[in-house]
């Protein structure tokens, strides 16, 4: 394990060596503090032992040892006992310091605009579950199931199955999305429809990158997922908003933008993001009728359906959609667990060469052994008796959340609101104190407490200002300590 090190050690040295600079173990002790200092053994690698290292190189051990003893006088190595000898962690110097005065390429302007925008998305990693919006209960995901569905794949695995898949998803998983649509969702599509991405954020690149030119008009929900309006800002179109009216996009707005040139129309029917509320039937068809007469493409981002609508079903507009304009984005990171990195999105016919001529280009597939678990997972019925259980697991955690929170706060304006429909997260209102919530966000952060700001999601107008508190992925075991924590916080 350590002839990677000791490689570049003995190629150093001989070129000391052959230089004459000094004697042993300074010649041994320059070889291996320049390969720190360029970064080829890299911060905590793990040097090889004194006795081995001794052996490899002809020299005695007290060479080593004395050679490893200079380099932790001038911290260049940490030496613990039983640890061994490790590659100190070093400041890195700015990659950006030495290229002023060099001459590059520009960025392009669509370079530019993604790097821009780059700042309004989201948080995508956090080290805190607690009260991370958007999360499911992934303490109950079935990780056995999983893992016997993985050995299968594994142990049953053909030569031939090791080689390049088709970019937009198997065959096999396809079929699997087309029967769990038909089941859960009342969906029929044909397979060749589907295409299979890592996430809803791929996709809308994937669809904004085929159809939206620069300066295209494209409408969102205001307020509506920040990543949702930096993806269509990076591709430089204009963006139109239209305001919720507690159940969804206000449709009737729409007209204000008719003959304007609209290309895309995204929409939460299924649970307006963040606000909450559910698309009427009524509004489903006016926003097809719109589409139709503008000659559109409607996005339907059905990104929590399985919960807002177990018991409440309505057709989903792709279902609505004879003019077959819509495209249907689901996604299994929100009721699976967002590691999983696994959504897929149906398409109208008008879009399916150009989408998977440009995934093939740009994003290849997402792994085949996960399509084949995913494809079992849903075959077996794993995945109805998962959303069973998640649904009521939310829908207890809710309820303790909201009544321990209205306990914790209540002689506070923090104030949670209701709507219409569930999903994995929460509004509160904040009191209005000159203390913004994108300032609360950043102080609950350093506690290691994860929410969002409500006012990031808005796209014009005045911002309201609220927290986005998630409460599905919090034990209910540590749901009130969690809470106690957030309100230390929040006692401005």
């Amino acid at each position: 394990m350590f002839s990677f090190a000791i490689e570049l050690i003995q190629e150093k040295l001989s070129q000391r060596q052959s230089a004459g600079k000094g004697g042993l173990y300074i010649d041994l002790y320059e070889s291996i503090r320049s390969l720190i200092e360029d970064s080829m053994l890299p911060d905590g690698y793990l040097l090889p032992p004194s006795r081995i290292l001794a052996e490899r190189l002809g020299f005695s051990r007290s060479t080593i040892v004395k050679t490893y003893a200079l380099l932790v006088q001038n911290q260049f190595i940490d030496s613990r006992q039983g640890s061994g000898n490790r590659v100190a962690g070093r400041q890195i110097e700015d990659v950006n310091d030495n290229s002023s005065s060099k001459q590059f390429p520009p960025i392009s302007a669509s370079g530019k605009s993604f790097l821009e925008n780059s700042g309004s998305l989201l948080p995508s990693s956090t080290n805190a579950l607690a009260f991370t919006p958007g999360l499911p209960p992934v303490d109950i995901f079935p990780i056995g199931q999983w893992q016997k569905l993985t050995n299968d794949y594994w142990r049953t695995i053909r030569s031939a199955d090791l080689n390049y898949s088709i970019s937009s998803g198997i065959d096999a998983l396809k079929q699997s999305l087309c029967n769990y649509l038909r089941l859960s969702r009342r969906i029929v599509c044909n397979p060749e429809q589907i295409v299979v991405v890592s996430g809803s954020l791929q996709s809308l690149y994937l669809l904004g990158s085929v159809v939206v030119e620069k300066g295209d008009s494209v409408v969102l929900e205001n307020p509506t997922f920040p990543n949702v309006a930096s993806i269509f800002r990076s591709l430089q179109a204009k963006i139109l908003p239209v305001e919720g009216n507690g159940n969804g996009m206000d449709v009737d707005s729409l007209e204000a933008y008719s003959g304007r040139g609209v290309k895309i129309i995204h929409c939460t029917p299924s649970n307006h993001y963040p606000i909450g509320g559910k698309m009427s039937l009524e509004n489903r068809l006016k926003l097809i009728r719109w589409a139709d007469e503008n000659a559109a493409f409607i996005i339907e981002n059905d990104y929590e359906h399985e919960i807002n609508n177990w018991q409440d079903h309505t057709d989903s507009i792709f279902s609505l959609d004879k003019s077959q304009r819509t495209v249907f984005l689901g996604t299994f990171n929100r009721i699976l667990h967002p590691s999983i990195r696994l959504g897929y999105m149906i398409l109208p016919p008008a879009l399916i060469p150009a989408v998977k001529a440009l995934q093939m280009h740009s994003h290849r597939f997402v792994p085949q052994a996960l399509q084949v678990v995913m494809a079992g997972f849903i075959d077996r019925n794993y995945i109805f008796k998962h959303v069973r259980n998640v649904v009521e697991e939310a829908v207890e955690r809710r309820k303790l959340f909201v009544d321990n929170f209205q306990k914790q706060f209540s002689a506070s304006d923090f104030v949670i609101k209701p709507a219409s429909s569930a999903g994995f997260h929460l509004i509160v209102d904040i009191p209005s104190d000159g203390i913004t919530d994108n300032q609360m966000v950043d102080s609950l952060s350093q506690r290691n407490i994860a929410t969002h700001s409500l006012s990031r999601c808005y796209i014009s107008g005045v911002p309201r200002q609220g927290l986005i508190i998630g409460y599905s992925c919090v034990g209910k075991t540590s749901m009130l300590q969690n809470i106690q924590r957030m309100a230390g916080v929040l006692a401005y």
